[in-house]
């Protein structure tokens, strides 16, 4: 049987883990969304021919073998995400299957070449990381995009309040506030009143934007939205309490995280400091004693 060498091993391992990704890349190309669908339909463009087409063959394959509660779980983190264009759920689905089989077929090879458990453990590891790897991504855009929405809201609430004061009215103000705003707080605010243009009711277009960004802070403001506009509450109160508590809410998340540093800071000071200290100031007192005592 023949054995490879630990470099060799090692590379060929590298090259296994590298491919996934290479493929990821590969499949996650652009693709049109349904905005430039509405946009180019009837027109003969070929944007719109490419926008027209639906999930590719492969896409539909890797739907029929996914479980539907994969696929669901996909699309809750692609809407937390924001639904990126180039990242649509079919694509995910078909990723996740081409990346796990690349890995699976290169760990094989591995697995043949150099049998025995700890390279039966790595390939099994490297099969399900690649596999995973879609929706840790996806997951990790979701989670800036939440963070990026929590650290937005608090000025936006800010201009929803002073607009409001002025005489606009609340949806108006939102209308202002995701005009002249950027990121993804202003693109959802823009979406949420399309969705209201289009004829959703009000308090469902707000649910539906607590619900798409999963933000806690936002999911607050929209129930006091909600029940204000039910109870006849004065919205410009409304905003003007949400807005204060946010500003605090902020405040508290970043002392908070200042006074996490201390605690973060202690392991690389003493696995990595203190020991380097150590030498430069005991390194000569410990060479002179041993000179000493070797006399």
């Amino acid at each position: 049987m023949m054995t490879l060498p630990p470099p060799v091993l090692a590379a060929v391992l590298a090259v296994a883990s590298a491919l996934p990704l290479l493929g990821w890349a590969l499949l996650a190309r652009p693709r049109s969304t349904a905005a430039q669908v509405n946009l180019v339909r009837g027109l003969d463009l070929p944007v719109a021919a490419a926008a027209r087409r639906g999930p590719g063959g492969l896409a539909r394959l890797a739907g029929g073998l996914t479980p539907g509660g994969t696929v669901a779980r996909l699309d809750r983190l692609a809407s937390t995400a924001g639904r990126p264009p180039a990242w649509p759920v079919p694509r995910l689905v078909a990723a996740k299957l081409v990346l796990a089989a690349i890995a699976a077929t290169l760990s094989s090879l591995v697995v043949a070449g150099n049998p025995g458990l700890l390279t039966v453990l790595m390939a099994v590891v490297v099969t399900g990381v690649s596999y995973v790897l879609p929706e840790l991504l996806l997951y990790s855009r979701g989670q800036e995009r939440k963070e990026a929405i929590s650290l937005q809201l608090a000025d936006t609430l800010d201009q929803m309040t002073i607009a409001v004061e002025a005489g606009l009215g609340f949806e108006s103000a939102m209308a202002r506030a995701g005009r002249n705003g950027t990121g993804a707080l202003a693109e959802e605010l823009v979406r949420t009143l399309q969705d209201i243009g289009v004829g959703q009711p009000r308090r469902e277009a707000y649910l539906a934007l607590a619900e798409r960004t999963g933000v806690p802070d936002l999911r607050r403001f929209i129930r006091a939205v909600v029940q204000a506009d039910a109870y006849g509450v004065s919205i410009a109160d409304v905003l003007r309490t949400q807005a204060q508590e946010m500003r605090l809410k902020r405040r508290q998340r970043a002392e908070e995280k200042a006074m996490q540093i201390p605690v973060k800071v202690i392991f690389p000071l003493i696995l990595c400091i203190l020991p380097t200290l150590f030498i430069v100031l005991m390194g000569p007192a410990a060479l002179d004693i041993i000179d000493a005592f070797s006399e």
